[in-house]
């Protein structure tokens, strides 16, 4: 995995093989963030990472000058290894191991930017959940965006506020964005 744009361009990431992820493409990576480079100025968002794995994504938006980023991950090899890479790049990210459905249940937060992307072979109620969690414990500032990444075979578009589908190879994207009050 490369970092794609920002102060650590280029810069490789090896995470050890032994870990359970699935790091987004970077042909994916660098499609989503073209979207939220016209959406947001990066210095000026809060974002929230939930199955960080090695932090992929975490990353890029550090390496972009996004200041205050969190990332959530429930195995512990993958938060060692963010939390390590972080360190080695001077970045502040904060690492935690949890469950992802209780730290949306214990938090009172809110983010600009909330990406998730769970394990793809998630039945579709989990996704759903996912979903509701954040819109209901109104986790999303005011036009805030709700980021899941899936396979092609969910559809997550009947859900309210669904604002777009966007794929790249085998990964998609489905954006949620919350109105203003």
């Amino acid at each position: 995995m490369r970092i794609v744009s920002g102060k650590y361009k280029g810069r490789r990431v090896n995470a050890p093989k032994n870990l359970p992820v699935r790091p987004t493409t970077d042909m994916a990576k660098e499609a989503l963030f073209n979207i939220l480079n016209n959406e947001y100025y990066f210095s000026e968002i809060s974002v929230l990472d939930l199955f960080s794995g090695i932090g992929s994504i975490s990353l890029e938006f550090a390496s972009r000058g996004v200041k205050s980023i969190t990332s959530v991950d429930s195995n512990y090899g993958c938060v060692k290894f963010l939390n390590k890479t972080s360190e080695e790049f001077e970045m502040t990210i904060n690492v935690y191991k949890k469950d992802v459905y209780k730290y949306l249940n214990d938090i009172n937060q809110q983010y600009d930017v909330i990406f998730a992307d769970p394990p793809y072979h998630f039945p579709q109620e989990k996704f759903e959940n996912l979903y509701q969690l954040v819109f209901d414990n109104k986790l999303l500032k005011n036009n805030g965006l709700l980021i899941i990444e899936h396979s092609k075979k969910t559809d997550l578009s009947a859900l309210e506020n669904f604002d777009k589908l966007k794929c790249y190879g085998g990964n998609c994207f489905s954006f949620f964005r919350k109105s203003e009050d």
